[in-house]
């Protein structure tokens, strides 16, 4: 589990890269990483490696997911932004 977690964290960093609709899929993949890492993570008897795993999947999702909400509410602020230059209607 700790391998799929960081495979789905790596594609949500990814993600936060790529043009449009990649901000959104950062932030699904962010949440489906932290979601899977901590499922990886809890896991006790795991050796400590498959639990660093866990922990660095939670970490990278939640930086992806955050990234890409700010990727979000940097394109609102533009859009209100030309919204205010064209004036009133």
């Amino acid at each position: 589990m700790p391998s799929v977690a960081l495979a789905v964290a790596l594609c949500a960093m990814v993600a936060t890269a790529l043009p449009s609709p990649g901000l959104f899929v950062a932030i699904g993949l962010g949440i489906a990483a932290i979601g899977t890492g901590w499922l990886g993570y809890r896991t006790r008897g795991a050796p400590g490696f498959r639990r660093l795993a866990g922990a660095a999947a939670i970490t990278i999702g939640a930086m992806s997911c955050s990234l890409g909400m700010l990727r979000v509410v940097l394109a609102l602020a533009a859009i209100d932004r030309l919204d205010q230059m064209l004036g009133p209607r």
